[in-house]
Parts: C-alpha cells; sequence; structure tokens
C-alpha cells in the first residue's frame, strides 16, 4: 500500500466518514485487494493532513462494516472481497461482526454453541402436532394474550439456586437476546450509555448500538467484571443499564464471586443503574453463586432460554423484572420483535412444564461433558478454560500466535472458531490473545475430536504452520 492514497475531493460528511467511504469504495473497485495492510494510521494521518485520531475512526468504521479487520501491533488489513453486485447480501455487515454471513462449505463448525443435536426434533415434532390440534385459531391469529402457563414456564426456566421469580415478573420473549434488547429499549432512550464488559456477548452492544445507545466499557479479570472499574465507568460515564453475564461468561467462562456480586449490587444502587443478567449460561452450570438478582432484586432483570440446552430453533425466551417493568417490557418486546408467535410460545412452554425440557437438558449436559472430555484430552499441556458442562472453550494462544491470524489458520484447515474481536463490545485496546471454540454443532463426536486435533497441530507447529500467502 505504499503507493496508495485516498481521494478525498468528493462526498459528504465528517472527513473520517468520507475517509472510511473512500477507502470502502476502492476495496469494492479492486484497487485495494483483500489481504492488503492499510497504511499505518499516523502515516495517513500525516500524507492527508489530518489527525490520527480522525484516521483511527475512519478505520473502527471500516471495522465496524466488516471490511476490516486489526490487531495491536500487527496492522489493519482487508478482509476477503464483499460478494459481487446484484448478488443479495445475507445480513449488513456492520451486524454481522467478525464471522461470515454464510460459511464456508465443508468447515468443521466450532463457531456456534447452540444446544447439540440429541434427538430433540421427534419431541419438538409431537409437541407441534399437538400444539395444532388442540390451537388451531391461535395459530392462524396474532397472539394478544399470553395465557398463564407461559408465564408458569418462566418461573420454572429461570428459577436457579435459591432464586425462584414470581408469576407477576415474567415476561415470555423470542428468546434470549430479544428479552435483553426489549428491556434496553424499554428502560433506556436513545443517546444512554449501557455497560459492558470489554469481552462479552458483543451481539447485544451491537444491537444496543443500532437503536441509537452509546457504549461504556468496563475492565475484567479471570475471576470476572472488576467492581472497582465498575464503579469509575458508573461515576465518569454515567450509564444507564450494565450487561453481564456473572456465571459462565462468554467467552472466558469466568465465574464472578459472591463478593464481586455484592459489591456490583452496591455500586449499581449507588448510581441507579439498572442490572441485566444474561443466564443462559449460568442455568447449564451446577454453581451455587447467588445470583444477581438476589443481591438487588429491585433493579435487576434475569433473562434466559433454550436454546443452549434445549433446541435453539424453538427460541424459547424468558425474563424476570420488578413488576414495575414488566408492562414496558412486554410492549417493547413486542414492537421491537412483531410480537410472539403462538405456536414457538406454546411450544417452549409445554416443552418445560411437561418436564421434557429438563430431559433434554441432562441429555445436552451429559453429550457436552463427553466432547469436553475430548478437548481436555487433545489439548492437554495448553493454557485454556473449560467447564464440563458448558459448550465452549476459551484458549489462550502461546507466543507468537495472534487471535485473528490463529483464526485464519484455523479456516484454512477447515475448523471455523471465533477470534476475540468477535466478543469485544467496543473499541478495545486490550489484547487476550485468546479464541474462542464451541464443540457443540459438530454432529459426531469423532468430528470435535478431527476438530480438536487440527487445532492441536496448528498450536504445536506455532507459526512455521500456517502461511497467509499460501
Amino acid at each position: 500500500m505504499t503507493n496508495w492514497l485516498p481521494d478525498l475531493t468528493e462526498g459528504a460528511g465528517p472527513l473520517y466518514q468520507r475517509l472510511a467511504d473512500t477507502i470502502e469504495s476502492d476495496i469494492d473497485k479492486g484497487v485495494i485487494d483483500a489481504g492488503a495492510k492499510l497504511p499505518p494510521q499516523r502515516d495517513l494521518a500525516y500524507d492527508i493532513g489530518t489527525t490520527v485520531g480522525t484516521v483511527g475512526r475512519a478505520y473502527q468504521l471500516l471495522r465496524e462494516r466488516g471490511l476490516v479487520s486489526g490487531e495491536v501491533g500487527r496492522g489493519t488489513y482487508v478482509l476477503a472481497r464483499r460478494p459481487e453486485p446484484g448478488k443479495a447480501d445475507l445480513a449488513p455487515a456492520e451486524d454481522t461482526g467478525t464471522r461470515s454471513a454464510e460459511p464456508p462449505r465443508g468447515k468443521l463448525r466450532f463457531d456456534s454453541t447452540a444446544a447439540p443435536d440429541i434427538g430433540q426434533g421427534a419431541v419438538i415434532a409431537e409437541l407441534l402436532a399437538q400444539t395444532a390440534r388442540d390451537h388451531p385459531h391461535e395459530i392462524a391469529s396474532y397472539t394478544r394474550d399470553f395465557p398463564d402457563r407461559w408465564h408458569e414456564a418462566g418461573v420454572r426456566w429461570l428459577a436457579r439456586n435459591a432464586f425462584r421469580p414470581e408469576v407477576d415478573a415474567i415476561v415470555p420473549t423470542l428468546g434470549t437476546h430479544a428479552a435483553v434488547m426489549a428491556a434496553i429499549a424499554a428502560l433506556t432512550m436513545p443517546g444512554d450509555t449501557i455497560a459492558f464488559e470489554h469481552l462479552t456477548y458483543s451481539q447485544i452492544s451491537r444491537s444496543a448500538g443500532l437503536v441509537g445507545r452509546r457504549t461504556a466499557l468496563v475492565l475484567s479479570d479471570s475471576e470476572g467484571i472488576d467492581p472497582d472499574d465498575f464503579e469509575r465507568v458508573c461515576a465518569q460515564k454515567h450509564p444507564k443499564m450494565v450487561f453481564l453475564m456473572p456465571t459462565g461468561q462468554n467467552p472466558t467462562l469466568a465465574i464472578l464471586s459472591a463478593e464481586r456480586r455484592a459489591a456490583i449490587a452496591r455500586v449499581a444502587r449507588q448510581y441507579n443503574v439498572v442490572l441485566v443478567e444474561d443466564d443462559l449460561y449460568g442455568h447449564l452450570t451446577d454453581d451455587p453463586t447467588p445470583l444477581l438478582a438476589e443481591y438487588a432484586p429491585e433493579r435487576t432483570i434475569v433473562a434466559g432460554g433454550l436454546s443452549k440446552s434445549v433446541a435453539a430453533g424453538v427460541r424459547g425466551g424468558w425474563l424476570s423484572c420488578p413488576p414495575a417493568y414488566r408492562h414496558r417490557i412486554r410492549v417493547a418486546h413486542k414492537m421491537m420483535t412483531g410480537g410472539l408467535p403462538f405456536l414457538l410460545a406454546e411450544v417452549g412452554s409445554r416443552l418445560v412444564l411437561s418436564g421434557q425440557a429438563a430431559e433434554l437438558r441432562r441429555r445436552s449436559l451429559a453429550e457436552i461433558g463427553a466432547r469436553i472430555a475430548i478437548v481436555r484430552e487433545r489439548l492437554a499441556g495448553f493454557a485454556f478454560r473449560a467447564h464440563d458442562n458448558l459448550p465452549f472453550v476459551w484458549l489462550t494462544l502461546p507466543d507468537p500466535w495472534l487471535s485473528g491470524t490463529f483464526k485464519n489458520a484455523c479456516l484454512e484447515q477447515g475448523v471455523l472458531i471465533d477470534d476475540e474481536d468477535e466478543f469485544k463490545a467496543g473499541r478495545s485496546e486490550q489484547v487476550s490473545h485468546g479464541a474462542r471454540f464451541g464443540i457443540s454443532q459438530p454432529r459426531l463426536r469423532q468430528e470435535v475430536a478431527d476438530g480438536v486435533g487440527i487445532i492441536r497441530r496448528l498450536l504445536d507447529e506455532g507459526r512455521a504452520g500456517y502461511d497467509s500467502f499460501s
């Protein structure tokens, strides 16, 4: 890229936006090839007569559009070319993170953590038939009233340890993600700030950004979110809400101690911050630590669903909230999603109330445990975090591997994993040199063993085993 300079004479808007648009246009035209390294920010700023901050904002905008990726100390690189004109995108680039919208054919899918296939299709098929037979009119129409059994199912599914929500605190939702976004839409306004850990389930922060919310990042360590830094962010950024995964944090698997939970609740109360507790993975563990909702019930929203242990395709989800929030969140959920389909809500509730969800969960956990055992055996000697009940692994990459480079190396060898950028809730200078891979989506345990074997081989060989120009 030594001879390339952007033409900024055309276009409208701030300089950083025009710079990003120009680079995007040159990528589309083939002026800048896939894999090319963009000029260092300081050099480009000097060449076009602007500040390093302006170039940095342009590069960040390109990254949000899915056009480039970069790591501190390595540089910013152009990703694979976008589809030819006339070929429809499956999703807007800015919403897809670092994952391909359409996975390459023939690759092992280690970038998903949905419930393993343990034969739940037959159980769900029977419930679908029963629901269609019992409620033909409701299926033919829109859902306007939520029957009591849907709320009771939420009470049963969200209950864990000493936490058992009241029926009048439950809102049935179209999955856990929709539950969290409904809470964000109902309880915050455009321009409000929401706090996230640097590494987390970043789809929430991206979705919140699409509806005009700002992001503030809070430090965390191997034990989870840092209460002291959370207090600093509350004092300086004044967030209205914080999104947390206290048990089985995605992607690090951290479990927040009781002491830290109590501290988080104290800070939230002091600064009037709503706590959103995503317990989707916590529900899979046998961890006895009290939920955040037990420390601050008056300001905590607990969300969970069926996707990781029963069936992601059912989209069953519920949230528990202080009763004063319930109506607002329910209305926001309808406005954000178009409404809860009777068929899915009824099937999800029947799964829970019949006990079949608990049985499918038990079988899923047994399968996850067997697959994690394969990981522990195949990756012995390397640093990683795993839990026998959780369907993903957080791998600490040995020097000199970089997260994005390791992801690309795995892709070339036929395994789809996630680099750490996939989980960054915002622009972060923190580098963990980590990667996450899931073990629940391959159909066979042998495929898990094969994929982990490829990961092991790459770790053994180091960078000498991977050439990005081959």
